[in-house]
């Protein structure tokens, strides 16, 4: 009897081991100072959609940013930007400024960890980042509830499937031929927004779900040129308020 009830117990286990709710802890946080690369977005203000995007890099943290290429326009949520808890210090009166939430449709403003990189294409040398071909089953959860919460994953290699909400990255279509997760929300608490990315627009008109977007041909340029070595980031701002935290932040010299 008991050469029966061996395996089955074994099975058992196996199976609640499955279901058990692991929280993947953060990734170790590498300071702006020590990044070499950057996309800086700016708009018009908090709640302006459009607005452009620049490139710049240093040799060293030691060196001035300098400008690569020309700037391009990009789209922002639909309904503009609010703060979020990135690499730099909020400011001292965050306390009356708009917070970004989960489905607010802003996208999040202040420096960020450019960490991932996904598509539809094959994996190339070009791509310097780690990165995800989109299959069927790939999917970012966006359910606050979630262990899996502001991360991309695979439905059918996650032991524990535990959202009831996702984006179907795939079904998206050709905005997501090409993108880069942001690392917003970077401690995933609940409820502070998910899935952020850099991702080909649809228009030039459009806002997004709180994502930056772009037209194809710029958002080729910046995922090639990013490099994961470099510590790239994303620094995104309303103009007055960059100008306001350049010099304090240290950000690139706009041109």
């Amino acid at each position: 009897m008991l050469k029966f009830v061996f395996p089955i117990l074994l099975f058992l286990c196996a199976n609640l081991s499955a279901q058990v709710k692991t929280v993947v802890p953060p990734k170790p946080i590498i300071p702006f100072s020590e990044s070499l690369q950057a996309v800086v977005v700016t708009t018009k203000g908090w709640s302006a959609v459009q607005g452009e995007a620049l490139i710049y890099e240093r040799a060293n943290n030691k060196s001035n940013w300098k400008a690569v290429g020309v700037s391009f326009p990009i789209v922002v949520g639909a309904g503009g930007m609010a703060w979020s808890d990135g690499l730099n210090e909020l400011p001292s009166d965050t306390g009356r400024l708009l917070m970004k939430t989960e489905g607010d449709g802003k996208s999040p403003a202040g420096i960020f960890s450019l960490s991932l990189a996904f598509g539809t294409i094959e994996k190339s040398d070009k791509i310097k980042l780690p990165f995800t071909k989109l299959e069927e089953w790939t999917e970012c959860v966006d359910d606050v509830r979630s262990s899996h919460y502001n991360r991309i994953v695979n439905r059918m290699q996650i032991g524990n499937y535990d959202w009831k909400s996702s984006e179907k990255m795939l079904a998206i279509g050709e905005q997501y031929d090409l993108g880069v997760f942001v690392e917003h929300n970077r401690e995933k608490q609940a409820g502070g927004g998910s899935c952020i990315f850099l991702h080909i627009w649809k228009d030039g008109n459009s806002g997004t779900a709180g994502c930056t977007a772009m037209a194809r041909e710029n958002m080729e340029t910046v995922l090639y040129w990013l490099d994961a070595q470099k510590n790239p980031v994303l620094i995104q701002l309303p103009l007055k308020d960059y100008r306001k935290f350049q010099t304090s932040w240290k950000l690139p010299k706009l041109k």
